[in-house]
C-alpha cells in the first residue's frame, strides 16, 4: 500500500513524496493566493477530480464536477492557505484572531454542506455513496480543516524550513521536531549545504 501524500516534483525534475498530515493541506499544493498564483493547476473541473485521485481520499470517490466548484476550491485553498501560513508563522494563538475573518467565514461556509458519504459496496469494499461531487468534495476538505485547526495538533502546523518552499504540514511526530516538507526532498538539500559548508571550512 502507498504510503499517504502526494507527489510533488521539483524544479530540477526529480519526484519525491510529501506528506502534509491532512487531506485538507494536501490540498495547498494545488497553488495559493498572491505569488503562489503562478502555481495554480485548478483551471477546469478534471483538474480537480485529477487532485481528489492524487490525494489521500481512499477509494477515490466519482465525481461530478462543474467550473463554479472549480472556482469554490480555489476560493477555499487561498482561505485555508492564508488561515494556516498564519498559524504556522505564530501570527495567531486561534483561528478567531486571524484578522481577514472572511477566511475562517470561507471555511465554514463550506464544512456546512453534506460532504462526501462513505458506504460499503456489494463486495464488501469501501465506497463512497452516489452524488459524489464537487460540493461534498470540498465539504469533506473543509471539515478535515476545522479538525485540524480546533484539535490537538493545531499547534504543530508549520511551514518548511527551506529558504525557498512554502509547503505547509502539521507535525504529527511524537518528539514534534520535523522541520522539513520531506526529507527526501528540503531535508536532503539541506545536509547537503551544511556538508559542504563544512568542508569549505575545513571542518570534518
Amino acid at each position: 500500500m502507498e504510503p499517504p501524500g502526494i507527489t510533488m516534483r521539483s524544479r530540477s525534475g526529480s519526484t519525491y513524496r510529501f506528506d502534509p498530515g491532512a487531506l485538507s493541506l494536501e490540498l495547498l499544493t494545488t497553488g495559493g493566493p498572491g505569488e503562489f498564483r503562478r502555481y495554480e493547476v485548478l483551471h477546469a473541473p478534471g483538474d480537480l477530480v485529477a487532485w481528489a485521485e492524487r490525494s489521500r481520499l481512499t477509494p477515490t470517490p466519482s465525481l461530478k464536477v462543474t467550473g463554479a466548484e472549480v472556482a469554490s476550491a480555489r476560493r477555499l485553498r487561498d482561505a485555508l492557505f492564508r488561515v494556516t501560513t498564519a498559524r504556522a508563522s505564530g501570527g495567531a494563538d486561534e483561528p478567531s484572531d486571524i484578522d481577514t475573518h472572511s477566511d475562517i467565514d470561507t471555511l465554514n461556509e463550506a464544512a456546512a454542506h453534506p460532504p462526501l458519504i462513505p458506504a460499503i459496496a456489494p463486495g464488501g469494499a469501501r465506497c463512497w455513496a452516489d452524488g459524489a461531487d464537487g460540493t461534498r468534495l470540498l465539504a469533506t476538505v473543509a471539515r478535515d480543516a476545522v479538525d485540524l485547526l480546533t484539535g490537538p495538533f493545531a499547534h504543530r502546523i508549520r511551514m518548511c524550513s527551506a529558504e525557498n518552499c512554502a509547503l505547509v504540514y502539521v507535525d504529527t511526530s511524537r518528539p514534534g521536531r520535523r522541520r522539513w516538507c520531506s526529507m527526501e526532498h528540503c531535508g536532503n538539500r539541506n545536509k547537503v549545504r551544511t556538508l559542504r559548508a563544512r568542508r569549505s571550512e575545513g571542518i570534518e
